[in-house]
């Protein structure tokens, strides 16, 4: 693929056979011009700058982290924590330099320090406790996003404006992470090809034993395989906190999958013994191409994993047949006449993407469409019944009114939602409606927003720091004192509630979590005998009240921030829901409405989200046909109990 060379033959075979080993040996190049060219084919707001600079951003933290994991999986090993490791090193810098008042300077190596740390813990279970890669890195995974919701209490905590810049541009236009990347990317690429511990990982991937035979102290560079892992996950989880403006505990969570599928997809095997830095790096951006393509295209959300899943699966088949074909890894420091070659085919396939790409920008021109009927709305999640029905609302709202509307699902990653927000500026979106995954993170992509004339509504959640044309939403505050004074009066004001919370570091689990408080200081005969998170998620609410219910037993009420979490609930009390516990749900879902019909559900304080989603495009073209909207438009919430769930629509 991109980053192998094969053993040239002479002989005959002529052009077809160069060009089929050309092929082999620049698969992921090759994918990526193709897939440059078709998306300037199809989309007329690929090719534009704007964009471009936003898919080299959107690749960034991914190529930094793969990076890193190159050394690990050159070296035949694997690293899942990189993900959680830079959200911990994130962390650690925004709690030492905001709430402890430490240098920034000195914050900066304390994140650093902090992946060395976690890098060198993974190297020493490998070297010498003997525990295989993918389980001493998946107990880190665990450990280091743990001790991220520790130190931050389960809150995002603001960066220093100084390490802020890192997500600014230069100039006005030139992204710093995107420099970032490519001083990391030449980091690595001197460390694979110019030095000792380089080719140490070539030798412990292409035969441990061996290696270990001919003096190479093999536990000792694997150390520092790993610590190397460490210190660019730590320089990537500062690079995207300071996109968002914040270190979120629940930052980067799947990334090292990313990271691994860019590595991969650049060519390394995970067998061990090949890849390189260029490699890597086009896999991040074929991943990163992707997925701003699909989102200029409208693809959904769940069909877009499908197409990376294929994607990666694709790669590597390519790269099995490849070696079937023959091919064989280049040495770490190949002959100065193999670089010569590989600088001549980037030289030329860059050549041949300018002009074929200039060539289909033809097709767009004068064809723009008019952006006064086009809007990108952002959800945080759609898996969920309640952003579902937000999304339902929408689009029968915007199909009533002859609007185009773009529904993008952020899947409850603040950085993910950044690069799709960035993906409506710059395209031909006359309104954008963001449902932030949090409300801090959301900032600076909405003040790109403004700052490039675009009306932002949001909706349910609001945006802090930044200017948005309205907020529709209810109070999840106000929603949580509702939900704390049903089940306190269904209680006759005395006994045992337990509490599950939302995801932890999300602004509606914190929200519906003050409201919870705030209700029951007016019932001190209330006693919360736990409270637990449940992610949202009804499995977890099962799970997580089946084990409460051990410790307490005679717990008599559950309050639920989501109708999932209480359907959940429900089902691990059994025959005990509706009778001898009652359970208050949040959300007013289809599901969560049965189960109050029913009787095993005795409340939920319903938001009615399809409301919500009508509401919001209706504000939103408003703005749009520049109307007054005004600033906040409360979409009231009501409790539905078995006595009134009949007469409420939703």
């Amino acid at each position: 693929m991109a980053t192998d060379t094969l053993k040239g033959t002479t002989g005959a075979g002529g052009a077809t056979s160069g060009l089929r080993r050309l092929l082999l040996d620049n698969g992921a190049l090759t994918a990526l011009i193709v897939l440059v060219i078709a998306m300037s084919a199809l989309s007329g707001d690929f090719l534009t700058t704007d964009n471009l600079l936003n898919v080299g951003v959107q690749a960034a933290v991914t190529a930094i982290l793969a990076f890193g994991v190159t050394f690990v999986i050159v070296s035949a090993g694997i690293d899942l924590s990189v993900g959680s490791v830079a959200a911990l090193s994130a962390t650690v810098l925004a709690w030492s330099a905001t709430s402890h008042g430490v240098p920034v300077g000195i914050a900066v190596l304390l994140a650093v320090a902090t992946g060395i740390a976690a890098g060198l813990v993974n190297g020493f279970l490998i070297a010498y406790g003997k525990l295989p890669p993918f389980i001493a890195t998946l107990a880190m995974l665990s450990v280091a996003r743990g001790l991220s919701l520790v130190i931050s209490e389960g809150s995002p905590i603001a960066f220093p404006d100084s390490v802020s810049h890192l997500g600014d541009t230069l100039g006005g236009w030139l992204p710093v992470p995107v420099l970032v990347m490519i001083v990391m990317g030449l980091i690595a690429a001197f460390v694979l090809g110019r030095t000792y511990i380089g080719r140490s990982m070539y030798a412990i991937g292409g035969n441990e034993e061996a290696a270990r035979l001919s003096g190479l102290r093999v536990k000792k560079q694997k150390l520092a395989i790993y610590a190397f892992s460490g210190v660019f996950a730590a320089v990537a989880g500062v690079v995207l906190a300071s996109r968002l403006s914040s270190a979120q505990p629940q930052a980067a969570d799947g990334y090292e999958l990313d990271a691994i599928a860019a590595v991969v997809i650049g060519g390394a095997s995970l067998a061990g013994g090949t890849g390189k830095a260029s490699g890597t790096l086009i896999g991040a951006l074929i991943l990163a191409v992707l997925r701003n393509g699909l989102n200029l295209l409208n693809v959904s959300a769940f069909w877009q994993q499908v197409v990376i899943g294929v994607v990666i699966a694709l790669a590597v088949l390519f790269d099995t047949l490849r070696r079937k074909a023959g091919a064989t890894p280049a040495a770490a420091g190949a002959s100065p006449g193999g670089k010569g070659r590989q600088a001549g085919t980037y030289a030329l396939a860059a050549v041949v993407t300018v002009a074929i790409v200039g060539a289909t920008s033809f097709l767009h021109n004068g064809s723009s469409s008019s952006s006064d009927r086009k809007m990108g709305l952002s959800l945080s999640t759609l898996n969920n019944p309640f952003f579902v029905q937000i999304r339902a609302g929408a689009e029968a709202e915007a199909k009533k009114l002859g609007v185009d509307l773009t529904v993008t699902d952020a899947q409850n990653d603040a950085s993910q939602q950044a690069n799709q927000l960035q993906n409506f500026t710059s395209s031909s979106v006359g309104a954008i409606i963001v449902n932030p995954v949090d409300s801090d993170a959301a900032s600076n992509s909405v003040k790109a927003a403004d700052k490039a004339k675009i009306p932002v509504i949001a909706v349910d959640r609001g945006v802090n720091n930044a200017r948005t044309q309205a907020l529709v939403a209810s109070d999840n505050v106000a929603g949580g004192e509702l939900a704390a004074k049903s089940i306190a009066e269904k209680l006759g004001g005395k006994g045992k509630i337990v509490i599950l919370q939302g995801q932890a570091g999300t602004s509606a689990a914190r929200e519906r979590a003050q409201g919870f408080a705030n209700g029951l200081k007016a019932y001190p005969g209330i006693q919360v005998v736990a409270q637990q998170p449940a992610d949202f998620d009804r499995t977890k609410g099962l799970d997580v009240m089946s084990n409460l219910l051990q410790a307490h037993p005679d717990v008599q009420g559950v309050i639920a921030a989501n109708d999932e979490m209480a359907l959940g609930a429900i089902k691990a009390l059994g025959s005990k829901a509706g009778k001898s516990v009652s359970v208050v749900g949040f959300d007013g879902t289809p599901d969560g409405l049965k189960a109050v019909e029913g009787g095993t559900l005795y409340a939920s304080v319903a938001q009615q989200p399809t409301q919500l989603g009508r509401i919001a495009v209706d504000n939103a073209l408003k703005a749009l046909q520049g109307k007054r909207v005004e600033q906040t438009v409360k979409v009231p919430v009501k409790v539905v109990t078995k006595e009134n769930v009949a007469g409420f629509s939703g």
